[in-house]
């Protein structure tokens, strides 16, 4: 599990960091990856729901 809360700390760090470039400077290509960094960390999220949940019981 800790290897799926450090792949979601990364991918959060790339959403961050383009998110920043996108609403500071209109960059719309950092749009586009902040967009699917975001895609990702919700599928990220999912999983460590699911993987939370087995080890709770």
């Amino acid at each position: 599990m800790q290897a799926l809360v450090e792949k979601i700390n990364a991918q959060i760090e790339v959403f961050q960091a383009n998110a920043k470039l996108q609403a500071e400077k209109g960059n719309k290509a950092a749009g586009t990856r902040a967009r699917k960094a975001a895609l990702e960390v919700t599928k990220l999220m999912k999983e460590f729901r699911k993987a939370s949940v087995e080890a709770a019981k």
